[in-house]
Order: C-alpha cells, then sequence, then structure tokens
C-alpha cells in the first residue's frame, strides 16, 4: 500500500494534486485511444507491418510484400516498431494498434513535463488534459499510422531542448537533434517542420552570447540531418539487387521517394493518394488546399476548435512577456512556432489526410496551458480577465458555428449549451471579485466551455468506433467508406477457396494493380501477392518483361486490375490472358475490378 500511495503522490515541490491528475489523465488517455479500437486498420501498413516481421531482411529494407520486391513508400520507423510487436505477439490487430496506444500515453507524459518546466504545474496539466480531449489526437492513436510516434519523438525533442535551456549542456541540444532524426524516420520532412520551433525556443531562452547559441543551434541541426539521412545512406549505397525497389521513386531511390514523392512534391504534383485514385477510381477526398483548409468542414472539426483559444493565448503572453527572458517566452516561441509552421504547410500542401492535423494538437495545447498559468497569476487584473473572456468568447462561437448541423454522433442542442456556456463564463469574468475561491470556480467554468466541444467531439470519436481516417460528427457516407477502408483486413476469407484453386499451387497468391489492392490479401494471409506499379500504380517495378517473365514461370496465374487502364503492362495482361470477371461486379468497398487468368486454361 505504501508503494502504491508513493507512486500517486506528488514529487516534492509540486502540488498534492499534480501528480495524480496526470496520472488519471494518462489512464483516460490510455482508454479513449484503446477502446473498441482494433477496427480502423490502414491495411496496407497493416500487410507491410506483417511482411515485415517475417524475416529480418524484409524488418531492414522496409519490405511491403513477403518476397520483397518492392519496399513500402515511407521511411519504416513506425512501421518497425509494429512489425516487432507482430513478430511478439503474432499477427493481429491488437498487435498493430498497442504501439499506438502506448506512444499516445506517453505523449501526455512528456508534454505535461515540457510545459510544467516551461510554466509551472497548472500550465502543466491544463496541456496534457486540452491534449487528452483533441479529438485528432484521439482518433490518431486508436489505428496503425506512424504519426503517433512521431508526435512522440517530436515532444522528446521539444523536452530536451527545455533542459538545455534550463541546464545550459550541449548534450542535451544534441539528444534533442536525435530525436528530429529519429522523428524524421517516422514520418520524413512534416518531422523537420518542427526544427525552427526548437532553435527559436532555444535562441531566445538560452544563456550564452548569441554566437554560442547559434553555434550550438548548428551542431544540432547538423546532428537531426545525419539521424536522419543515414538509414537513407544506407539504402543508397547497398547493390539494388539485394534489397526491394524503392516505391514511390521512378529511379529506384529513397532521396526520391522522401523528398519528391513524399516531400515537396505535395506542393505542385499530385499526391500518393490522388495517384491512387486516379488508379483504380478509389474515391477518396480531401479538401483543396488554401488558407481556411484547416478552419472550417470536416478537417477543422479534427483539430481546429482550440486554434483561436490558442492564437489568442499567444500574442496575449508575448505581449506580458514582450520584456523579459526566460523560459516562458521560449515556450511561447516554441509552440508558437510549431503551431503556425504546421498551419501554413499544411494549408499549402496538395492533399492531407485528416489525421496530419494531430500534430498540431501540442502545440495548441501548449499555448493553452501557459495561458492559462499567465492568467491565473493576473486574475486579480481585470485586462487579464478580459482577455480570458474574450477567448472564452471567441472559442464558443466558433465552435458553434463549425458543428455541423446533422452527422454521426452529432448531440441535438449542442451549439446552443456551449453559447450558454461561454455567456454564463463571460459574464462571471467580468464580474469583479476578490474572493480567489470565487475566481478559481470562474475559471474553471471558463475552461470547461472552451474545451466542451472538443470533449464532446473525442467522445463521440470513440462511441462510434472512429479512427485515423474519421472526424468528428462527419457524415454517414464518409463514415462508411471509413469503416470499409478499415474492415478490407479480414475480409478475403470467402475469396482465397477459389483463389488458390485457380492458382494451382503457384508459388504467388495472386498480382494485383498497386499495393493497396494487394495489402488485404497480403495481411490476411502472409502469402506473396505481387503488386503491380507499388501503392500509387505508378511505379516502374516491375517492368513488363519481368511480369512476363513471372507469368512464364508460373509464379501466379491470377492478375486483379481495373476494367479500364492506360499503363502498358497492365494493358498487356488485358489482351494476353483470360478475362474471368470484366469488372461488372463490385469488389470490396464498392470497387470494380477485373480478373484475369494467364495460364494455358481459365482454371476456374
Amino acid at each position: 500500500m505504501g508503494a502504491a500511495w508513493r507512486f500517486w503522490r506528488s514529487p516534492e515541490g509540486q502540488p498534492a494534486w499534480a501528480r495524480p491528475a496526470l496520472l488519471a489523465l494518462t489512464l483516460l488517455a490510455g482508454l479513449l485511444y484503446s477502446l473498441d479500437a482494433t477496427g480502423n486498420l490502414e491495411v496496407y501498413y497493416a500487410a507491410a507491418a506483417r511482411s515485415m516481421a517475417m524475416s529480418w531482411h524484409n524488418f531492414f529494407f522496409a519490405a511491403f510484400d513477403p518476397a520483397a520486391t518492392i519496399s513500402v513508400d515511407k521511411l519504416p520507423g513506425g512501421l518497425w516498431i509494429q512489425a516487432v510487436s507482430v513478430r511478439w505477439f503474432g499477427i493481429h490487430p491488437w498487435s498493430l494498434v498497442l504501439p499506438q496506444v502506448l506512444e499516445g500515453m506517453a505523449s501526455v507524459l512528456v508534454l505535461y513535463r515540457i510545459v510544467r518546466r516551461l510554466a509551472g504545474p497548472l500550465a502543466g496539466i491544463t496541456a496534457a488534459t486540452v491534449l487528452v480531449l483533441s479529438p485528432a489526437t484521439v482518433a490518431l492513436n486508436r489505428g496503425n499510422i506512424s504519426d503517433t510516434l512521431m508526435v512522440l519523438l517530436l515532444l522528446l525533442a521539444a523536452d530536451a531542448t527545455v533542459s538545455a535551456i534550463s541546464s545550459g549542456r550541449w548534450r542535451s541540444l544534441g539528444l534533442a537533434g536525435v530525436f528530429v532524426g529519429l522523428a524524421f524516420q517516422a514520418k520524413m520532412i512534416e518531422a523537420w517542420l518542427v526544427l525552427p520551433a526548437l532553435a527559436l525556443a532555444y535562441l531566445l531562452g538560452a544563456a550564452g552570447g548569441w554566437g554560442r547559441r547559434l553555434a550550438r543551434v548548428a551542431g544540432a541541426g547538423v546532428v537531426a540531418g545525419v539521424v536522419s539521412l543515414s538509414w537513407m545512406v544506407v539504402i543508397s549505397l547497398w547493390p539494388a539487387s539485394g534489397r526491394p525497389y524503392v516505391d514511390g521513386s521512378a529511379s529506384n531511390s529513397i532521396f526520391g521517394q522522401v523528398f519528391v514523392y513524399n516531400g515537396f512534391g505535395r506542393l505542385d504534383q499530385l499526391s500518393p493518394n490522388q495517384l491512387l485514385t486516379k488508379a483504380i477510381g478509389v474515391p477518396l477526398g480531401s479538401t483543396a488546399p488554401g488558407w481556411s483548409r484547416l478552419l472550417s468542414g470536416s478537417v477543422g472539426r479534427d483539430t481546429a476548435w482550440l486554434i483561436p483559444a490558442a492564437l489568442i493565448a499567444l500574442v496575449a503572453g508575448l505581449v506580458v512577456s514582450r520584456r523579459g527572458a526566460g523560459l516562458r517566452r521560449a515556450g511561447l516561441a516554441l509552440w508558437g512556432t510549431w503551431l503556425l509552421v504546421l498551419l501554413v504547410s499544411f494549408s499549402a500542401s496538395s492533399s492531407i489526410n485528416a489525421y496530419y492535423t494531430a500534430a498540431l494538437s501540442p502545440a495548441i495545447a501548449g499555448l493553452l496551458g501557459i495561458g492559462v498559468a499567465m492568467a491565473w497569476e493576473r486574475r486579480a487584473d481585470r485586462s487579464a480577465r478580459l482577455v480570458v473572456a474574450g477567448a472564452v468568447a471567441v472559442t464558443c462561437a466558433y465552435a458553434a458555428w463549425l458543428l455541423p448541423s446533422s452527422g454521426v454522433g452529432v448531440v441535438a442542442g449542442l451549439p446552443e449549451i456551449v453559447v450558454v456556456l461561454g455567456l454564463v463564463a463571460v459574464v462571471a469574468l467580468l464580474a469583479r471579485s476578490r474572493a480567489s475561491a470565487r475566481a478559481g470556480v470562474v475559471f474553471v467554468v471558463a475552461l470547461v466551455a472552451i474545451v466542451a466541444v472538443p470533449a464532446v467531439a473525442s467522445i463521440s470519436v470513440v462511441a462510434n468506433h472512429f479512427g485515423p481516417f474519421d472526424t468528428p460528427f462527419e457524415s454517414g457516407q464518409a463514415s462508411a467508406f471509413a469503416r470499409n477502408l478499415g474492415g478490407l483486413a479480414g475480409q478475403t476469407a470467402g475469396l482465397l477457396a477459389p483463389l488458390e484453386r485457380a492458382n494451382g499451387g503457384q508459388p504467388d497468391l495472386l498480382a494485383t494493380q498497386t499495393a493497396a489492392v494487394a495489402a488485404p490479401f497480403i495481411y490476411d494471409t502472409g502469402r506473396e501477392v505481387l503488386p503491380i506499379g507499388g501503392y500509387s500504380g505508378t511505379s516502374p517495378q516491375p517492368s513488363l518483361p519481368a511480369l512476363r517473365s513471372m507469368i512464364a514461370r508460373g509464379d501466379f496465374h491470377i492478375v486483379v486490375q481495373s476494367p479500364t487502364v492506360s499503363d502498358p503492362r497492365l494493358r498487356w495482361v488485358a489482351s494476353h490472358c483470360f478475362t474471368v470477371s470484366n469488372g461488372a461486379a463490385a469488389g470490396t468497398s464498392g470497387l470494380h475490378f477485373a480478373v484475369y487468368y494467364c495460364g494455358r486454361a481459365p482454371g476456374l
């Protein structure tokens, strides 16, 4: 009993409520992230994790398919952890989702530590609360997407940066560079978008002359670059014959995959998902680039609820601390730059997935945590209460406007409730009171008014079994599509027996147009399914001569592809193989495919 009490007891120098509140929030996060979450698999990544778990060769080289003909179209940092989990626990949705649940819970602890060191325990608990109740974060952590690991590693980088500011130790700043490099392995260039925030925070908050601070920031940047590019350099130097073809590249180049296909090409070229849509007609929608992309519609309902309040906290905090230095000013620079850089980047990208916006949540939470702490310290100041009242009014009005009139999980009367709650908080804040107890109640009411709608949205995400590809209160049509996408895993059982009979015991189960079509078969069976064209269908692997050679050898007999194709490899299949199905029947998720038998006789 004594050990259990010590575990829940706050460390010396922190309020008695701090650690119990933090642990309770972390447990709540684990519940929100894990409850009925196994139906939200992204089957492409799930299949890759299974393939990578089959051998250390596949693991290291990030093979998408069991035969390692082609790689995943991303760097494999997040998938490495999932593949290890699959090797330990076997192939099961839980072995794929569990890493993200644990990473998300760890992020709550790390964010609290960062913000507490910047602005105190109240700020830390407020930030942790906002992060736990962020619908974008809840949805992300209920699946098998590697952004969860990226967010955790970037938070560890921010924590190391704050340590470097506080202690003056170079090794802490170097460690921040290591964590950014590891985050790059999980999500590539997106991880580098946080580098300006870390650098500015250190430059404004650390002791010493500008020359010393700039030199240390440059050194940490070099460390981040070396760690980021280390695996890519190894892949580039490895003989191409001894590894999978690099998906997402026209020339088998890992640098092309990262910096063009997944990088700067996202600004003026079709994204991988858009290329996939064009290839096989997957109805993937995305809001158009523009300044309002993240602030309205379905994407806005993922994370935009608290952006106005966070920006108000940033501006007010900078005004209050404009003549000072120290950790709070560094914290405002850290979270403010993090938020603004990602807002601009995501707004300009050619297309985004809803779960990208979870990367904004730590910055929003950090700004609100610091803002609440500064407002509480100045609660006797009418100007501070006016700022808080303004933040409450803007946030509640914006939430009422952003809420849709219909959708999955919409709560009747919620806009009216949040407006009334906001009005009560504003009136109470503007009423002069000298009683500290009443001031505490008023601030609690104000905070509740601000987080009420995001909290309801997060509960709705869990109650409706949503995951990374969902947004709160989305339409029934969008929800059905996300359910079908997640349901691809485990849905091939009825097809396997006739496929096995048709294939006549050949080494590969079949070949498919794109890795996206191959994924559910690989995930469900662990058998080789040749992905023609990689994820987007545009990769030159395999070449037409190689494809013809595999068919001549009898590696497989069945090919599944769109009824109408322009790719020379698929046109050759359509003209040289027997037609089993012309695509008139809809396949999984309402898609239409043609099935071909490549051999001496159809055999079906």
